[in-house]
């Protein structure tokens, strides 16, 4: 069953961006993909602040990125600009923690003014990790995502059609890059 790891990096709980990364967990989930979340503000302040690399609290994470087919990772826009506590901590990431994996990037943000702020700031960045295959991207606007009373998120339909046209090519990604990994393995041969 592949697995996609996903990077919550919002400073705050409950937050629009979180409840978008559970939405698209669940269409994954649907799509037979285990799927797992770090939220990013659960993490250490001193480990993040202070540059910790050598933390041991890194050391699941490194683990769990290590067996992910995929990477989700979501941002609030704040300034312009992804999070600086998603920076800090992707600033702890090994140099390839990326490497190998498929990116959806996810967004949300007041306004529709920073829509590319995906291409020319987080972007980037995940290919500095080594991130070859990133996939568009999502960006919702707050008011587009709805908490509701069992604190869950309701999206509008255009994020929905979104979201699901990113999970199927996410899904089309792993896929492909698994029957294409699958095809190159040595075949033994044997010395009758």
């Amino acid at each position: 069953m592949p697995n996609v790891l996903a990077i919550a990096g919002n400073p705050t709980s409950p937050s629009r961006t979180h409840g978008l990364v559970q939405y698209t967990n669940k269409l994954l989930e649907q799509q037979g993909f285990q799927t797992e979340t770090i939220a990013v503000r659960d993490f250490s302040p001193e480990v993040l602040v202070f540059g910790r690399y050598d933390s041991p609290d890194l050391e699941p994470i490194k683990t769990k990125l290590a067996g992910a087919d995929a990477v989700i990772v979501a941002t609030p826009i704040y300034k312009a600009a992804y999070t600086g506590v998603l920076k800090a901590f992707l600033d702890l990431l090994p140099q390839r923690a990326f490497e190998g994996k498929v990116v959806l990037p996810i967004a949300t943000a007041g306004t529709i003014a920073h829509l590319l702020a995906l291409d020319y700031a987080l972007k980037p960045v995940l290919s500095e990790l080594k991130a070859r295959h990133i996939l568009g991207g999502v960006y919702a606007v707050d008011k587009q995502i709805e908490w509701q009373p069992d604190s869950q998120v309701k999206v509008d339909t255009e994020i929905d059609e979104r979201l699901n046209r990113a999970v199927l090519d996410l899904v089309e990604a792993v896929n492909s890059r698994q029957t294409a990994s699958n095809q190159q393995q040595p075949v033994a041969l044997s010395h009758s």
